[in-house]
């Protein structure tokens, strides 16, 4: 669901990759986001990265760090967890931030000390929003932190009117001041660095956020899993875009591809992924319970 850099990148990130087994390719699904190009879909899948490109899966030749918290810019990736064996990196990961796809890792601070579950990277605002869960030397008390110059100097966002837990956020493309959140209780927006936040609609539970990368509109899933809702942030229109029957699962991500913005990916709880190329019209089931999914046809619902 996002930023993984430009051709050169690109390049890194889908270079000499191994042909994944096709019966176990998503151990663990902890993000979503399409490479700059359009040209593929990247998961963070416990052991690396797992790259969807040209109808197969593969695996990235980047370490296999376990990448928990995953969010994608214009020309960088923004990621925390933890490293694979017998790298430099601290454990935790701390943030940190790749410009090659991957390949290579810039530390931006607090390794040895934090682990972000929850990252998001504003597409070209410069912003990267987290939630801490516990203190640390740069973050003296659990919440949502944000940064605007990679980790150099961290704010705390007071988050008045937010009561429930955060289970995903999203921060705007371009500005750097407007961040989402799902939550148990709801969707709540805050349009000035999380000082404050105010509920969109039903105070039930959103399970997966991503602004369009217009700018304009913001889309999330309730835990029902049976819709995805559109709403536009001038409040003048929302819609609902269908979802292929995932039965009991949860819809956890979802990510736009910059090159075709009416192209959508979504992955849930149960490591199923999904594909639509026409704005939710039809969906094409590319992996099924972390498996690569050979049988479905394109449009298949």
């Amino acid at each position: 669901m996002r930023r993984a850099l430009a051709l050169a990148a690109g390049a890194a990130l889908l270079g000499p990759a191994a042909t994944a087994r096709a019966e176990q390719i998503l151990h663990h699904v902890h993000g979503l986001a399409f490479t700059p190009d359009g040209a593929a879909l990247v998961v963070p899948a416990h052991t690396g990265l797992a790259v969807y490109r040209d109808g197969r899966w593969t695996r990235s030749p980047m370490p296999a760090h376990d990448l928990m918290g995953f969010s994608t810019a214009d020309r960088a990736i923004y990621s925390s967890g933890h490293p694979a064996p017998n790298t430099p990196l601290a454990n935790p990961l701390g943030l940190v931030k790749s410009t090659d796809g991957g390949k290579t890792w810039q530390r931006l601070g607090l390794g040895g000390e934090a682990d972000f579950h929850e990252i998001a990277a504003g597409h070209r605002s410069g912003a990267v929003y987290v939630v801490n869960a516990a203190p640390n030397s740069r973050m003296p008390r659990p919440g949502i932190y944000f940064t605007t110059d990679d980790g150099q100097a961290w704010k705390r966002s007071e988050a008045a009117g937010l009561a429930a837990q955060v289970i995903g956020i999203a921060a705007h493309p371009t500005e750097a001041r407007t961040v989402a959140v799902g939550t148990l209780g709801g969707l709540y927006l805050s349009r000035d660095f999380g000082a404050r936040f105010e509920r969109i609609g039903e105070a039930s539970p959103a399970t997966a956020v991503l602004f369009d990368l217009d700018g304009k509109h913001l889309y999330f899933s309730g835990d029902t899993g049976s819709k995805l809702s559109r709403i536009a942030l001038d409040g003048r229109s929302n819609t609902t875009l269908g979802l292929p029957d995932i039965g009991s699962d949860l819809l956890m991500y979802i990510a736009q591809n910059p090159a075709r913005p009416a192209e959508y990916a979504i992955a849930t709880r149960g490591r199923s992924v999904y594909l639509t190329r026409d704005g939710g019209k039809a969906w094409t089931q590319i992996a099924r319970q972390g498996r690569a999914h050979l049988g479905a046809q394109p449009g298949q619902r």
